[in-house]
């Protein structure tokens, strides 16, 4: 079947599979561009948690909006337990769960047996192209790589194919994003981090050498890339606010693709996994936060 854009798609919910940091961003996001969002997490406390910063985020968005000529009112945005309930007349799925292939390819077979047959099925995995979640997917043509970068200090999303992605789709998804002022861009052929994080990777693990191998430190690295090149945050700061858990499972996915990557990075970043220091979440990683 030749899947493209629902033509009712403005007239339809949208559903995030999971409520942690990157879930709740996106679902704020497309509730601030007029769409009702529902949220699936089996935990009630992430599912508590998504609503509050909805809650609390979506005035500054919808304004925001305003601010560029899109006058729209939010949608609604409600959240539930079970992936199932939420389903029913979405255009539009997108699963933000862990990123572990075990979760992620019996969800998208549920997800392919029970959206509506017209429904876009799009992963926000950001080491894993979709064509590794598809295992149990019937109806390839509608699944593809939707990766948010960190909504909506960074409104850039990336879309790639699944290899059997109906033609033409990721430019129709990418002209349907940009009236909820996201940054849309197609990586045109199958790359391991897409296109920003492929870049962001080598940059990533080269700071993490040089701290492993004892020439510098995160403090120093942070300091000297904002320096020179003019960045916000550095590495260490931005890797922390990732999770350093999130950033060693990525990090082993590229060295189980490119066995020639040197270790001393991922040796680091476990040192610090090993030690619970996971970075904000845990209020200690390359550097301590407080409450």
């Amino acid at each position: 079947m030749n899947y493209s854009l629902p033509t009712d798609s403005a007239d339809r919910p949208i559903v995030i599979v999971g409520a942690g940091t990157l879930g709740r961003r996106i679902a704020a996001v497309f509730a601030a561009g007029g769409s009702d969002v529902r949220i699936a997490d089996l935990q009630e406390a992430q599912r508590t948690a998504a609503l509050e910063y909805i809650a609390e985020s979506l005035p500054e968005l919808t304004e925001r909006l305003h601010q560029q000529g899109t006058v729209v009112t939010a949608g609604t945005v409600t959240a539930v337990e079970q992936v199932a309930d939420a389903l029913s007349g979405a255009w539009l799925v997108v699963e933000a769960v862990p990123e572990k292939l075990e979760i992620k390819r019996p969800l998208f077979g549920d997800l392919d047996r029970l959206a509506d047959h017209d429904a876009l099925l799009a992963t926000n995995s950001s080491s894993y192209a979709s064509r590794y979640v598809i295992d149990e997917v019937t109806n390839a043509g509608r699944v593809f790589n939707m990766h948010f970068a960190m909504p909506p200090t960074s409104m850039a999303v990336e879309l790639m194919s699944d290899g059997q992605t109906s033609e033409g789709l990721l430019e129709d998804v990418a002209e349907e994003l940009r009236r909820y002022g996201l940054a849309p861009f197609i990586a045109h052929a199958e790359s391991t981090g897409f296109i920003f994080n492929r870049i962001w990777a080598a940059i990533k693990r080269e700071s993490l050498a040089v701290v492993a191998e004892g020439v510098s430190t995160p403090e120093d690295v942070d300091a000297i890339m904002r320096a020179n090149m003019g960045l916000a945050a550095g590495p260490f700061a931005l890797m922390d606010q990732v999770g350093l858990d999130v950033v060693l499972d990525i990090e082993e996915h590229y060295a189980a693709e490119t066995p020639t990557l040197p270790e001393g990075p991922r040796e680091l970043l476990r040192s610090y996994v090993s030690a619970g220091k996971l970075g904000r979440k845990t209020g200690e990683g390359f550097y301590t936060y407080g409450e």
